[in-house]
C-alpha cells in the first residue's frame, strides 16, 4: 500500500511566521506532528511519503503514486485543504482520501463540504485509525470513525521522524 501524507499550507498571516522564519533560514515553524504520528500508526510495510505544503509543492507524480492520501489540517488550513482535495481527485480519482485533525473534528456535523473525502478519522487517531485499519483489512469500512473516549498519551507512538526531509533526522 502506498500512502501519501499531505499537510496543507498555512495562509500568510502573523501566526504563520512566514516572514519571521526567513530570518532564521527555516521554511516551517514545526513539523506536522499529527501526520508523523499517523504514519507511525500505519502498518510498517506500507510505503509512506510526506508532503508538507508549507515547504514543498505537491507534484502530480506524488498524487499518481498514492493508493491512499491522508490529510490532517487545522481550521486555518481549510482553503488549502479544499484546493488539495480537488487536485488529488482530478489527478488520481482512484486514490482513497482519508482526513482528520481539528478542521474535520470541530466541524464533525458539517463535513459534507469536503468533496472527494472517502473516510473521516476524527478526534483521537490513536483509537480511530486502528479501527479503520481493521475494517479496511476485512473490506468493510465505515465513512466516519469518531471514538468517544480519549487515548492515553503514554500509548501514543513516537512520530515517524524518518519522513522528515531534514539534515536532522532525530530530535
Amino acid at each position: 500500500m502506498k500512502v501519501l501524507l499531505v499537510y496543507p499550507k498555512y495562509p500568510d498571516t502573523f501566526w504563520s511566521f512566514s516572514e519571521a522564519l526567513k530570518f532564521i533560514g527555516k521554511r516551517a515553524a514545526m513539523p506536522p506532528l499529527g501526520l508523523l504520528t499517523v504514519s507511525a500508526l500505519l502498518p510498517h510495510d506500507w510505503e509512506k511519503k510526506l508532503i508538507d505544503l508549507n515547504i514543498e509543492k505537491l507534484l502530480s507524480e506524488d498524487i499518481k503514486w498514492a493508493d491512499y492520501i491522508f490529510i490532517s489540517a487545522m481550521i486555518v488550513q481549510k482553503k488549502s485543504v479544499i484546493e488539495t482535495l480537488a487536485e488529488c481527485k482530478k489527478i488520481n480519482p482512484a486514490a482513497k482520501i482519508v482526513v482528520g485533525g481539528p478542521l474535520f473534528t470541530l466541524g464533525e456535523n458539517d463535513n459534507e463540504g469536503f468533496e472527494g473525502v472517502d473516510y473521516f478519522i476524527l478526534k483521537e487517531a490513536e483509537i480511530a485509525l486502528p479501527q479503520f485499519l481493521a475494517h479496511l483489512e476485512i473490506g468493510n469500512t465505515d465513512k466516519i470513525y469518531s471514538p468517544q473516549n480519549f487515548c492515553d498519551i503514554k500509548e501514543s507512538p513516537m512520530p515517524d521522524w524518518n519522513l522528515i526531509k531534514s539534515k536532522l533526522k532525530h530530535i
